[in-house]
């Protein structure tokens, strides 16, 4: 597999996947499942991870595929492997909210290096390139024709004035106590990865996370951060955030753009 082949692969398998999930969203009603750890399921979510991990299996067999859905995936171990959230702000999802993204990363030694963050519902579309670089598509969104795309680069953060994003489903007290550390000018709340794909863009400068994740979650719109010239830190230490760990379960972390004076948890 090179990067050349991943890129076309991936931000394909993200549009048909998002043309799935608003199929349902956009239909009279749908079934809400519980999984074992209470988190909510769908229809959605079940159709987009069979269509991508199809896909990926058949173009790249050799690879390793760990998926939010399909829960035998994450017993397997290696340091290079895809990584696929098919439905990432199912709760955004269920309250047609909109804020709901198709995630699939590519890690290599712990590190997601190319990605694809697809919002059907917000017509908004991020991915890196071959080379690594960041970029926004728009247009139709063809399966097969990209479009046109600009690349994205973050902010030359204001440390007096700062915009911050945050979770819109999980904004507690103590995400609250830590945005207090910084002088903000403003703050908005979003759902999914797109909280990412906000600091990549420069439309924020900082995206704090003081709660539950899995990699699935944040490896693609941290290689879209990433691409952008962002980086994801854990909370505790500002040592960098890396995959491949037992479970799949994050720590705490923080999102920014390189010119934030990271305060301490």
């Amino acid at each position: 597999m090179t990067y050349e082949e991943l890129i076309p692969v991936i931000r394909r398998l993200a549009i048909e996947a998002g043309g799935k999930i608003m199929e349902i969203y956009n239909s009279d009603d749908f079934d809400v499942k519980v999984k074992s750890d209470d988190s909510p399921v769908t229809a959605a979510d079940e159709a987009a991870d069979a269509l991508i991990s199809a896909g990926l299996r058949s173009a790249f067999p050799d690879l390793m595929l760990v998926t939010e859905e399909q829960s035998e995936s994450h017993k397997t171990r290696g340091d290079t492997f895809l990584i696929v959230d098919p439905l990432d702000g199912t709760k955004e999802f269920i309250h047609r909210r909109g804020d709901f993204t198709v995630n699939i990363a590519l890690v290599e030694k712990g590190v997601p290096t190319r990605g694809v963050v697809y919002a059907p519902a917000k017509n908004r579309m991020f991915f890196t390139l071959a080379d690594g670089s960041a970029v926004e598509e728009t247009g139709a969104f063809d399966p097969v024709v990209i479009g046109d795309t600009s690349p994205i680069n973050v902010a030359k953060s204001d440390n007096a004035a700062l915009m911050v994003v945050a979770s819109k489903s999980h904004r507690d007290q103590a995400t609250e106590d830590y945005i207090n550390k910084y002088s903000v000018k403003d703050s908005k709340s979003a759902g999914s990865s797109l909280k990412f794909c906000l600091v990549a863009t420069g439309e924020a400068d900082i995206y704090p996370r003081v709660g539950r994740t899995m990699e699935w979650d944040t490896a693609a719109g941290h290689a879209v951060l990433s691409g952008a010239g962002g980086k994801v830190v854990r909370f505790d230490d500002h040592s960098p955030l890396v995959y491949g760990k037992e479970d799949y379960a994050n720590p705490f972390f923080i999102a920014y753009a390189p010119d934030v004076e990271l305060k301490e948890a």
